[in-house]
């Protein structure tokens, strides 16, 4: 392999990784910040709204960015998106100043639809490496959000300080770094390469990314492209499931904490660690993917979740031992399951309709989140945390049942 197509390689890598993680980074110090004005200045029956904008902000990016990726290349619609939530960062930034909850919400929308397309950057990533290394490929994009998770928390405080000083509300501070995160991850879009059209007649003098000559595919023909039902149902249902089972657990936890007198000190810690089973063991999940395939990783996360549901269902107030392993496996379960589906959509998926496929699934996916938090309420309300417990465990298991009696068939 020549060093320049290394360098490149590596380079893009590097814009993709960094673009993932000053994302996540913006999205979930905003998402806080957001979530504590809705509250004080709506109540608390609202203050749902600014991750309901996000969800729907990233699902409609997500379907947006996979339509256009074929068409204008990686460094076009990222940089477009990434520049998109700057814009909507800023939005939300005069909405914390003004302290208005439609700007907010309308910028945390905006956000929403540049994180659509950092989300697909793991399928990039995975494009530049060959099959065997792909697992592993999307997994470091995936890693990135670990950054995210620990550096949008641990800069609110610093952050609303400096906010103050300014004489700004506080929770204008946040905001703040979700403007320069967003610039940022902008400007590291730029590193990446600059995309040849494919050929659409033949004679045309093919450069490095267009298809062989040959007689041109209309585009009905090639949105019928080859694409197995198998290569994305599977996957799909699988990746749909455990954003449903992760959703509706995690979204109740704090909720449990809260009744049985903890405070935010031990809902904390929780989550602390379900977001580190999130993302940090990222890289592990895509080396089973490569290593054992893409199909043993979905029914290893799909048990690992399922095992998680059992965990808090066993033990729903014990918040120093059993509450903590539950949310981690809860979080590891989701990693392995995602991290394996989308490899698989990395290679079953024919190349022409590929990002297209991708894309439709992400906000398939992520819509999903929205129903798990309306769902999780309910269940909750009704039967109480066990109840929500033993619900996303049966909806782990499905998969794994359906799996199992199609092989033996």
């Amino acid at each position: 392999m020549g060093t320049s197509t290394v360098t490149g390689r590596t380079r893009s890598m590097g814009a993709l990784f960094t673009g993932v993680a000053l994302l996540n980074t913006a999205t979930v110090g905003l998402g806080t910040a957001a979530t504590l004005i809705v509250a004080a200045g709506s109540g608390a029956v609202w203050s749902g709204l600014p991750s309901v904008a996000n969800v729907l902000g990233t699902a409609a990016g997500a379907l947006g960015a996979g339509r256009l990726l074929p068409v204008h290349g990686s460094r076009r619609v990222l940089a477009g998106g990434y520049g998109l939530a700057a814009a909507g960062a800023l939005v939300a930034f005069a909405g914390t100043l003004a302290t208005s909850v439609v700007p907010l919400l309308l910028g945390i929308l905006l956000v929403g639809l540049g994180n659509g397309g950092a989300q697909l950057s793991r399928y990039l990533a995975a494009d530049l490496y060959p099959e065997d290394r792909r697992g592993r490929a999307l997994s470091t994009v995936v890693w990135g959000g670990t950054v995210g998770a620990l550096a949008g928390p641990a800069l609110m405080a610093p952050a609303a300080g400096a906010a103050a000083g300014f004489g700004w509300p506080s929770l204008s501070g946040p905001a703040a770094v979700a403007v320069l995160a967003t610039a940022g991850a902008a400007l590291a879009a730029a590193f990446l390469p600059r995309h040849v059209p494919p050929q659409r007649e033949p004679g045309l003098r093919p450069g490095p990314e267009a298809s062989p000559p040959g007689p041109p595919k209309s585009l009905a023909v090639a949105d019928r492209g080859p694409v197995r039902p198998a290569g994305f149902a599977r996957p799909l249902v699988a990746m749909v499931v455990a954003q449903l089972t992760m959703g509706a657990v995690m979204t109740m936890t704090p909720l449990q904490l809260q009744a049985h007198g903890h405070g935010l000190g031990v809902v904390g810690w929780v989550l602390s660690a379900h977001l580190f089973g999130m993302f940090a063991l990222a890289p592990l999940s895509g080396r089973i993917a490569d290593r054992w395939g893409p199909h043993v990783a979905v029914n290893a996360g799909l048990g690992v979740l399922a095992l998680a549901a059992a965990t808090a269902l066993a033990a729903p107030t014990a918040h120093t031992s059993g509450l903590p392993i539950a949310l981690f496996l809860l979080g590891y379960g989701w990693n392995l399951v995602f991290v394996g589906g989308s490899a698989q959509l990395s290679r079953d998926l024919a190349p022409e309709t590929r990002s297209r496929v991708q894309g439709t699934v992400d906000a398939v996916v992520w819509s999903a989140s929205a129903l798990a938090g309306l769902g999780s309420g309910a269940l909750f309300a009704g039967g109480g945390y066990g109840l929500v417990a033993v619900v996303g465990g049966v909806l782990a298991l499905l998969p794994l049942a359906f799996s199992a009696t199609r092989d033996g068939r």
